[in-house]
């Protein structure tokens, strides 16, 4: 197993095959290895939404606020925080509330923007090029309003998005169930994205594993990264529980896990948990038209064909990737406030998956500052789907030497140093 590879990507999730497809296009041989099956993990059940409208980050001015407002009532709390007696985990905790402020908004976005542009352009390219079919739909992403607060809240935010560029379209009561007729008539309105989209994750994941590997990729399932050598800068080995793989270049995108994965390689990678559900029903009656999100619950629904999902929660220190019946009751729930779901809901899957959230709110991508061979792409929290083919692009071009498409600096690991 100790031949030499060219490229080495550890994690087959969005962001690694992502990594995988523009490699190979580039021409480069890839290997990758994943401790399960790849497009199988945590981003194969999430909501599917592509949203360039996405630039400000999760450490952003009122988390904090709306955090400890929300924890007061963990029955119906969008947000949890498993409490854990971690020296990392506190450290993380506490910077990610100091970076919830306005300089840390204005450093992020310009790159978010144009990381999340990229990707929406990317996955347009792929799904026509590959002819994927994956439930694509460029129907927008909209918010719905029941409380006037948030949506006076929401509606300033609008404002704020169309100042840098991001396409919105703010409906009133009058006009909300024109353009969403699955809403009930409590809602007050709704702001869209009208530049975003949506798919069905698994089916997009499943069909660019299989084009990778038709590309030639090399892949090993089951097979968890168990330790590294390092010697003059350099990772010499990826140590495996099946043998030892040597590599020109390795590139760590193993979301959640990154961190446990690379501790034997002296980085700092302040990547924390956070686990989120869905279930998955068959289509009701009165399909939404678009990907939603419900409000204050901040609960997304995703209409993916012949399918409806819902999903939501974010519990930050939470590595268990079992559903929680009552939060996948809860989501229901939640749902049937909104919409006019049917009486009973045929559920399919329930899921529980894991975002790699950083203290900052974005993404890490860049060269390791330790290891002239290694790439670390991971921390996209909730936007490892949305943010994989941009990442991967970005990834390709800095491992080819190629001019990147953008400056990549800000998403650097040197920031936590």
């Amino acid at each position: 197993m100790n031949t030499k590879h060219d490229v080495l990507i550890i994690g087959g999730g969005p962001v690694g095959l992502s990594c995988a497809y523009y490699l190979l296009k580039s021409g480069r041989k890839v290997t990758i290895i994943d401790a399960n099956e790849i497009g199988k993990g945590s981003g194969s059940g999430n909501a599917g939404h592509i949203v360039p409208s996405h630039i400000i980050p999760l450490a952003a001015p009122g988390v904090v606020t709306s955090a400890l407002k929300w924890m007061l009532n963990p029955n119906s709390s969008p947000f949890g925080l498993k409490i854990r007696l971690d020296l990392k985990y506190i450290s993380w905790l506490i910077q990610f509330a100091a970076a919830c402020n306005e300089a840390n908004v204005s450093r992020a976005l310009e790159p978010m923007k144009t990381l999340g542009q990229l990707s929406a352009e990317n996955f347009a390219r792929i799904i026509a090029e590959e002819k994927f079919d994956c439930h694509y739909q460029t129907t927008g992403f909209l918010n719905l309003y029941k409380n006037q607060d948030a949506f006076d809240e929401a509606r300033h935010e609008a404002e704020f998005m169309q100042k840098h560029g991001i396409p919105v379209s703010v409906y009133g009561k009058n006009q909300i169930a024109d353009v969403e007729p699955a809403v009930r008539e409590d809602v007050l309105g709704g702001v869209h994205f009208t530049g975003d989209a949506h798919l069905n994750p698994a089916v997009f994941l499943q069909l660019l594993g299989e084009r990778i590997r038709a590309m030639g990729a090399e892949v090993h399932e089951n097979t968890p990264v168990t330790g590294f050598e390092s010697a003059e800068g350099k990772i010499r080995v990826v140590k495996t529980s099946v043998g030892e793989f040597e590599a020109e270049h390795v590139i760590l995108a193993a979301g959640a896990w990154s961190p446990i994965v690379a501790r034997d390689l002296r980085l700092n990678i302040p990547v924390q948990p956070a686990r989120g559900y869905s279930l998955t029903a068959s289509a009701i009656q009165n399909m939404p038209r678009q990907a939603l999100i419900l409000g204050d619950r901040r609960v997304a629904v995703s209409p993916l064909g012949n399918l409806l999902r819902v999903t939501g929660r974010l519990e930050v220190g939470e590595f268990s990737t079992t559903p929680n019946p009552l939060w996948i009751q809860r989501l229901e729930n939640f749902a049937r406030e909104y919409l006019r779901l049917d009486e009973k809901l045929d559920i399919k899957e329930t899921w529980a998956g894991l975002r790699p959230v950083t203290p900052d709110g974005m993404p890490i991508i860049g060269r390791s500052p330790l290891h002239s061979n290694l790439t670390v792409a991971t921390g996209h929290a909730m936007l490892g789907l949305s943010l994989g083919p941009g990442t991967g692009q970005v990834v390709a071009e800095l491992v080819n030497g190629s001019e990147t498409a953008f400056d990549l600096r800000p998403l650097g690991l040197e920031r936590f140093i």
